[in-house]
């Protein structure tokens, strides 16, 4: 079976910058699965894997554009250092979530001064190449309620877990 719209893929993969440093990779036995067409993965490597099958290997270089976009300048922002309140130390790299007028979002630490905390709300691949090597495991067809839900459903349930199936709804 090929990759198409509506399959359920499972894929090993190494992700690396353009240095060669590896940046993310799928654990041995396993791998990362996925509903095709439903946009759960970035677009790039999605539209790399179409057509393929069990046993092919993709090396893929995403663009930014067609990874996680472009930097965003407005999602930086510094914040007084009063707003940390509870935390004792505060360190490039750590993470919070922050609360802004189309909800919650993840922001990184980017920059620590005396009074002043600059942190980025953009993805931390934003603007970055990406380097994928891709060996597919598995295709098959995506079950109608997997479709109708937008994702995949592991572990004989929904969602994983599930619970709620016999309900008909499993709350994803």
């Amino acid at each position: 079976m090929q990759i198409a719209e509506g399959t359920v893929v499972a894929m090993d993969y190494a992700l690396k910058d353009d240095e060669g440093k590896l940046i993310d990779e799928s654990q041995p036995g396993q791998p990362l699965a996925y509903l095709h067409g439903h946009k759960n993965i970035i677009p790039g490597l999605e539209a790399a894997l179409e057509g393929k099958t069990v046993g092919d290997t993709v090396e893929v270089r995403v663009a930014p554009e067609d990874g996680y976009g472009a930097p965003n300048p407005a999602l930086e922002q510094v914040v007084p250092r009063e707003r940390f309140q509870g935390v004792e130390s505060l360190e490039v790299g750590m993470q919070f979530q922050a609360s802004t007028d189309q909800g919650p979002i993840s922001v990184r630490v980017v920059k620590v001064e005396d009074e002043a905390v600059t942190v980025d709300g953009n993805h931390p691949l934003a603007g970055k190449h990406l380097n994928f090597n891709v060996t597919v495991q598995e295709v098959r067809a995506a079950t109608e309620e997997e479709i109708a839900h937008g994702h995949i459903h592991q572990g004989g349930g929904c969602c994983g877990g599930g619970e709620g199936k016999d309900k008909g709804d499993c709350g994803c």
